[in-house]
């Protein structure tokens, strides 16, 4: 029987980050959260390396246990450098972040996106197991999509493959869509709050009263509990939703004939007023043969993919070099 080896995970998030230590199995022996350091720089970085420490306590491990440590981080990674690139940290333009982590750690430090880790760590202990042409795709904030084809990562050739919030889904344009890309201005969690402020202003709603009658404080976890409870107001924003998130969907199924797409991220928790819908969508744009062998499931892991995702990386280094950059 081989012995496990042991990796450290660290996800960063835009508001918070998580830390594992996991087994070559794919089981997590320990994991911390804490809120990521809004000074973003050095500052985002020392917190990385801080976190990477303190989860091995618990795992009662010491460091020459550890085979590497794995960070998935939500921007750019260029993996021939390990500069990053992060919007959502302040000081994170082409960051040095490998060679930060790896001055303060005393093991190799990998990094990737956090879409590639989710892909990953679907395909290692998820709804993917076993496939070989898979999409994870990160529905929050914004929309990104990590893409194994053939069994290799798609990184493309500055590391930017699965911008998919980029998808034009219609011939208008605004500078929303300049800003961020038609698909993630019209399907991400921002969208939905924003169609709910814009019924709430002209009607009442559920969707206001839940959000103590302040506009602004409409979120689209208040939009999915306003639906749960009969709001017709709610459930028509996220249908407009689900719409162009199946024709965003189609365009992946065409583009990439995938046997799976993993859907994740944190409007997923309203996927009963989505999945389906998003489903019958997607049929209606896709190439026919493509559609009917797709599959379209809801992530199996949630917040731990990434986490397993970039042990994976850490404890496979061949990943590492996939289309490297």
């Amino acid at each position: 029987m081989s012995l496990l080896r042991y990796a450290i995970a660290v996800d960063v998030g835009g508001t918070k980050m998580a830390a594992a230590v996991v087994d070559s199995s794919g089981a997590i022996v320990s994991q911390i959260r804490r809120p990521t350091d809004r000074r973003g720089g050095e500052a985002a970085a020392v917190q990385v390396a801080e976190l990477a420490r303190r989860v091995l306590e618990p795992a009662g491990l010491a460091w020459d246990a550890v085979a590497a440590v794995g960070v998935d981080v939500p921007g750019i990674c260029f993996t021939g450098t390990g500069e990053v690139w992060a919007p959502n940290l302040p000081g994170w333009d082409s960051i040095p972040l490998r060679k930060m982590l790896e001055a303060a750690l005393p093991r190799p430090v990998v990094i990737d996106s956090d879409r590639v880790a989710c892909v990953l760590g679907e395909q290692w202990r998820g709804a993917a197991r076993g496939l070989t042409d898979i999409v994870f795709l990160t529905i929050g904030t914004g929309i990104g999509a990590g893409i194994i084809s053939g069994g290799r990562l798609c990184r493309g050739a500055q590391g930017i493959a699965g911008a998919a919030g980029w998808l034009a889904l219609t011939p208008q344009s605004c500078e929303l869509y300049r800003q961020v890309g038609c698909f993630e201005a019209e399907a991400a969690g921002p969208a939905v709050a924003r169609r709910a402020a814009a019924i709430a202003a002209q009607r009442p709603t559920r969707m206001l009263e839940l959000a103590g009658g302040c506009l602004e404080l409409i979120t689209p976890e208040t939009v999915v509990e306003a639906a749960r409870r009969g709001d017709p107001a709610a459930q028509d924003v996220l249908a407009e939703t689900a719409r162009y998130l199946g024709m965003g969907l189609a365009n992946l199924v065409s583009l990439l004939n995938p046997q799976m797409i993993v859907l994740g991220g944190g409007l997923m928790a309203g996927a009963e007023w989505l999945l389906e819908p998003a489903r019958r969508e997607m049929m209606v744009w896709a190439q026919p043969v493509a559609a009917q062998t797709v599959r379209v499931v809801l992530s199996e892991l949630g917040a731990d993919a990434a986490l397993l995702g970039a042990a994976r990386l850490a404890l496979e280094p061949d990943l590492c070099q996939q289309n490297d950059t």
